[in-house]
C-alpha cells in the first residue's frame, strides 16, 4: 500500500514508518522537521520526504497515495496552551483541509490520530467511544473538532478512522520526557525523586508507542465496513499515577538505585479519567499488549545509567523546545533589524 504519514517524524510517527516498511508498504512522510531529521535517517532511500508544514497542505502530495495516517500537528495541552493559534492550525484546520483533499482525490481511508484527552473535563469514571465528551482544554478542543469534521465528509468512496490515543509511552528515536511514564524515569534517573501530586491517585489510560503504530496499521487495512467512521479508544490499560511512579522506582531498585517517592500539591488542572479499548479488541482483534513494566525495562536497556544529564535537554520536551527556538528566533530577527 503507498501510504502518507503526516508528522512522520515525530513521537510515533517515526516508529509507525518503521512498521509500514516492515510490512512491505511504500511510505512518504510529510514532516516540517521542526526536531530535525535525525530521526529518519535509518530509513534513508527507503521513504519519500516532503519536509514542509501540514498547514500547507498541497492536494498534489496525495498523487497515487492509497492511505493516509494523519499524526502531524500540536500534541499535548502545554503546547496547545502555549500557542493556542497554532494549535488550532494545525490540530483543526489543517485536519480538515487535508480529509477534505483525501475526500476530493479519491484517497479511501484516512486515520486521524486523536486523543483520550477528549475525555477529560467529565469528571472521574469509565468512559468508551459512545460518552458524550466536553472537552476544555485548546489541545482537547482542536481534536474534538477535527474528529467531527472527518466524520461530516464520511462518504461512500472516502472512510475516516479516528483513534483516540491514551498517553503513550515508550521509546522512540524521536523521543520524548515530557510523558508521564518517560518523564518519571528520567526524574528517577536525573533527581532520585518522584513527585505524587495529590499522591497520584488519578487514572490515566496509557498505551506502549509501538502499539499505537499497530493500531494505525490494523485500522488502514481494516475491511470498510468494519471501520468506517468509527471511533476506536487505543490504550493497553488504564494506571493510577502513583502506580507508575511505583512500577519506574521498582525497576530502578534492581540496579540498585533508590528513588524516593514524594508527595506534592495537586496543579491547578487535574486529569482523572479512564476508557475501554472492548470496541477495538471486538472489532478488529487487536489488543495494545506492551505493559508499562515491558517499556520501562526496554528504556532501560536503551538508556544510559550513568551520564544521563542529556535527558534533560530541550529537544526531548515539545514544549522547551518550541520555547527555545521562538527564542533563538527572535534573536535573529533582532540582530537582523540591525545589521
Amino acid at each position: 500500500m503507498k501510504v502518507l504519514v503526516t508528522g512522520g517524524a515525530g513521537y510515533i510517527g517515526v516508529e509507525l514508518v518503521r512498521a509500514l516498511l516492515e510490512s512491505g508498504d511504500d511510505v512518504t512522510v510529510l514532516d516540517r522537521l521542526y526536531f530535525g531529521g535525525q530521526p529518519l535517517e535509518e530509513f534513508a532511500g527507503r521513504i519519500r520526504l516532503i519536509q514542509a508544514d501540514v498547514r500547507d497542505f498541497d492536494g498534489a502530495w496525495l498523487s497515487d497515495i492509497e492511505g493516509v495516517c494523519h499524526l502531524a500537528g500540536l500534541s499535548n495541552d502545554p503546547t496547545a496552551e502555549y500557542n493556542p493559534s497554532a494549535n488550532w492550525e494545525m490540530n483543526a484546520v489543517a485536519t480538515q483541509r487535508l480529509a477534505a483533499a483525501c475526500a476530493e482525490r479519491g484517497v479511501p481511508r484516512l486515520v486521524f490520530g486523536s486523543s483520550a484527552s477528549i475525555y477529560d473535563g467529565i469528571g472521574p469514571g469509565m468512559y468508551d467511544e459512545t460518552t458524550e465528551v466536553r472537552p476544555r482544554g485548546a489541545y482537547s478542543l482542536s481534536k474534538k473538532f477535527a474528529e467531527d469534521a472527518l466524520l461530516e465528509l464520511a462518504s461512500e468512496e472516502f472512510s475516516p478512522v479516528i483513534l483516540r490515543q491514551g498517553t503513550v509511552y515508550g521509546y522512540s528515536p524521536r523521543m520524548r520526557f515530557d510523558l508521564v511514564v518517560n518523564t518519571f524515569l528520567k526524574d528517577a534517573l536525573l533527581y532520585r525523586k518522584l513527585f505524587l501530586h495529590g499522591g497520584g491517585w488519578q487514572w490515566r489510560p496509557l498505551v506502549d508507542v509501538r502499539d499505537v503504530a499497530r493500531a494505525h496499521m490494523e485500522t488502514l487495512r481494516a475491511p470498510r465496513d468494519a471501520v468506517h467512521a468509527q471511533i476506536f479508544n487505543v490504550m493497553q490499560e488504564n494506571y493510577q499515577v502513583r502506580q507508575l511512579a511505583m512500577l519506574v522506582s521498582g525497576s530502578l531498585a534492581l540496579t540498585g538505585r533508590h528513588v524516593e517517592l514524594v508527595d506534592a500539591p495537586l496543579p491547578a488542572l487535574v486529569r482523572d479519567y479512564r476508557m475501554s479499548n472492548v470496541k477495538m479488541t471486538q472489532v478488529l482483534g487487536f489488543t495494545p499488549q506492551i505493559t508499562v513494566l515491558e517499556s520501562i525495562e526496554g528504556l532501560l536497556r536503551r538508556l544510559p545509567l550513568d551520564g544521563y544529564a542529556e535527558l534533560a535537554h530541550p529537544r526531548y520536551y515539545n514544549i522547551a523546545w518550541m520555547t527555545l527556538l521562538e527564542s533563538v528566533q527572535e534573536s535573529q530577527r533582532a540582530f537582523a533589524s540591525i545589521y
